[in-house]
C-alpha cells in the first residue's frame, strides 16, 4: 500500500518547480540557533558573496527562507555551475526517476568547480538514471508488500515504520523511496489516524521508526502532535526518527523545534550522512545543540562509488561524526534501486572499508555493514573474513592484521 500514501508516486515526466510562495505549513516564528559569522564555513561565507550578497543574515538564516529558495530546476543550477555532459543530458531529457532539489545552504557547501566532487554526485541528477541494470526495481526492499495499512511498514516483529511525509528539502539521487517522494509540500497527515490506530492494536510493537521523506521537514505543531500521539501508546517503549535535516538544512533545529523534541523520551535521531564535507561549523553547531537537548543521535550512511568508498573517506567521517557526538550506526550497501548501478560498489570494497576500520580506530568508530535485503528480507550484516576454521580444541580467527589466534573451544565448552 506504499504507492499510494501520498496519493502521488513521483513526477516521473518533469522536474518539479515549486510554487516558492506556498510552500508550506510552518507555523512557528521562533528564532533558529544562531548561526552567526563564527559558526559559518568559508566556503558557505565566499558562495554568498558571490550569488546572495543581498540576502541578509536574517533571513540565509531562516529555515523558511532556505526551503522556499530552493534549487528545483536545471535552469535554476546552471546559474551556480557548469554542467557536464551527462548532466545536461539529464537536463535534456527531464525525466529521471526521482525529483531535483537542494537548499541553497547545501549548495554553498559543494565544490562548485570540481565536477567530480563527492557531494555533487549524490545530488545533481545524471543520465545514468535512466539506465536500468539487472536487479534493480522501484521499491527493492519490497514495503509495499509489509505494507498493512497506509503510512505503516511493519517488517519485523517488534518494530514499524511510519512514514509521515513524502517530501525532503533536498533529493538525494539514490534514494530508496524515490518511487514514493515527490515535490509536493502537504504531509501525510490524512494517513496518520491510520497508522496511530495500527500502532495501538498491534501491541508487539515496541519501537516506532518515523520516516518518509524527512520527517524534520514538517511543522513543529505536526512533529508535537506525530510524537504525543505515539508516545501516548502504553506498550511503545521507543520512537526514532530518521532525517537528514542536520546536514542539509541545519537552520531547521531551532529553539522551538528542540523543545518539542527533548519533551518526548525515549528519542533517537537516526541521521543520514554521506561525506564528511557535510560536517561544517553550521551543521555541527545544530548537531550538538540536538545533543545538548539530551537527544541521542545514531549515523546512517550509503556506501557510493566515487562519494565514499575509499577506506580514509570513511574513516575521516566516522571520526568527524564522533566528534560532533553522532554514534555511526549503519553503512548500507546501496539498494537497487532503478537507475542505481553507478552508484553501487561490489561487496568486496564494503568488507573493504570495515577491515580498514575495525582495530585501526576506536570500536565506536565502526558501523555495522548491512545489506537491506532485497524482497523484504531486512538488513543483513556483512563482515570481513576474521574466521580461519576450528579443530577439536579450538577456533582459529584472524586479527585485524592478519594474524592468526586461537581461542579455546573444545568439546567441553560447547555442553
Amino acid at each position: 500500500m506504499i504507492y499510494s500514501i501520498n496519493g502521488l508516486q513521483g513526477n516521473s515526466s518533469q522536474y518539479v518547480t515549486e510554487k516558492k510562495s506556498t510552500l508550506f505549513d510552518l507555523d512557528s516564528e521562533y528564532p533558529a540557533v544562531s548561526f552567526h559569522n563564527i559558526f559559518e564555513s568559508d566556503k558557505t561565507r565566499n558562495f554568498r558573496k558571490k550569488f546572495y550578497s543581498q540576502v541578509p543574515d536574517s533571513q540565509w538564516n531562516d529555515y523558511k527562507w532556505q526551503l522556499s529558495h530552493r534549487i528545483s530546476t536545471y535552469q535554476e543550477i546552471s546559474k551556480f555551475l557548469t554542467l557536464k555532459d551527462e548532466e545536461k543530458k539529464a537536463m535534456d531529457v527531464e525525466s529521471t526517476h526521482c525529483p531535483f532539489a537542494i537548499t541553497p545552504y547545501y549548495l554553498s557547501i559543494i565544490d562548485l568547480e570540481d565536477q567530480n566532487s563527492a557531494l555533487r554526485k549524490t545530488m545533481i541528477p545524471t543520465i545514468n538514471e535512466l539506465i536500468v541494470s539487472k536487479g534493480e526495481s522501484e521499491d527493492p526492499l519490497s514495503e509495499e508488500e509489509t505494507s498493512p495499512v497506509e503510512s505503516i511498514v511493519h517488517r519485523y516483529p517488534d518494530r514499524v515504520l511510519f512514514l509521515t511525509t513524502a517530501f525532503c528539502s533536498c533529493y538525494c539521487r539514490y534514494c530508496t523511496r524515490s518511487h514514493m517522494v515527490d515535490g509536493h509540500t502537504q504531509s501525510l497527515k490524512q494517513h496518520w489516524q491510520n497508522g496511530f490506530d495500527y500502532i495501538r492494536e498491534h501491541k508487539e510493537v515496541r519501537d516506532v521508526i518515523i520516516s518518509g521523506g524527512d520527517p524534520l521537514t514538517l511543522s513543529d505543531s505536526e512533529i508535537e502532535y506525530l510524537l504525543d500521539n505515539i508516545f501516548a501508546i502504553d506498550h511503545v517503549e521507543m520512537v526514532r526518527l530518521g532525517t537528514k535535516i542536520p546536514m542539509v538544512l541545519p537552520q531547521r533545529i531551532t529553539e522551538n523545534l528542540l523543545t518539542v523534541l527533548k519533551k518526548h523520551k525515549p528519542l533517537y535521531l537516526s541521521v543520514h550522512c554521506t561525506h564528511p564535507d557535510e560536517i561544517t561549523p553550521e551543521s555541527s553547531k545544530a548537531i550538538n545543540s540536538i545533543a545538548d537537548a539530551g537527544i541521542v543521535m545514531g549515523s546512517q550512511t550509503v556506501l557510493l562509488k566515487g562519494v565514499n568508498d575509499d577506506p580514509k573517506v570513511m574513516g575521516d567521517l566516522m571520526h568527524a561524526l564522533l566528534r560532533v557526538r553522532i554514534k555511526p550506526y549503519y553503512l548500507f550497501q546501496c539498494d537497487p534501486i532503478i537507475g542505481s548501478k553507478h552508484f553501487r560498489t561490489s561487496i568486496a570494497k564494503g568488507k573493504e572499508i570495515i577491515h580498514s576500520l575495525r582495530g585501526f580506530t576506536s570500536g565506536y568508530a565502526v558501523p555495522q555493514y548491512v545489506i537491506d535485503a532485497p524482497k523484504g528480507g531486512g538488513k543483513i550484516p556483512v563482515l570481513p573474513n576474521y574466521y580461519k576454521g576450528r579443530d577439536k580444541d579450538n577456533l582459529y580467527l584472524y586479527n585485524y592484521q592478519g594474524k592468526e589466534y586461537a581461542y579455546p573451544d573444545n568439546k567441553e565448552m560447547q555442553e
